[in-house]
């Protein structure tokens, strides 16, 4: 975890402790209703295509991933955080994207080489959102 705290200081300029992210990526706090339409949203995030939630007018959410009701209870905004920035660094074997991370990947779509899945303030109105759902 030392080594993973040092490589996303480095990458982000963003200290991190054991498995969190605790400062924000933009230095400010997100907003949880953009944040809440980024998750549900079928073509940004994709999160609903594994994770489901509590969306009662979206049908169709995943189970592939834990459910997103009651995140907010059981991990912190630093944990929610690095798991959407990177979640292989928490669980190496997630399926689950690294949504800002550009650098060491391997079978990239073109469309997304080089650059992140979401920016700093996606990620960051994400947390907000998820870290209400207690």
């Amino acid at each position: 975890m030392r080594v993973w705290a040092g490589v996303l200081t480095l990458l982000l300029g963003t200290a991190a402790a054991g498995d969190e992210i605790p400062a924000p990526l933009t230095g400010a706090k997100g907003d949880p209703a953009r944040g809440r339409a980024i998750v549900a949203n079928r073509q940004l995030g994709l999160c609903l295509l594994c994770h489901a939630g509590p969306f009662p007018e979206e049908r169709f959410q995943g189970d592939l991933a834990p459910d997103l009701k009651g995140v907010g209870a059981r991990l912190s905004e630093g944990e929610i955080r690095a798991r959407i920035v990177d979640p292989r660094r928490v669980n190496p074997d997630s399926v689950m994207p690294a949504y800002y991370r550009a650098d060491g990947l391997t079978r990239v779509a073109p469309a997304f080489r080089g650059r992140t899945i979401l920016t700093a303030e996606q990620i960051e109105d994400i947390v907000a959102y998820l870290a209400t759902l207690k």
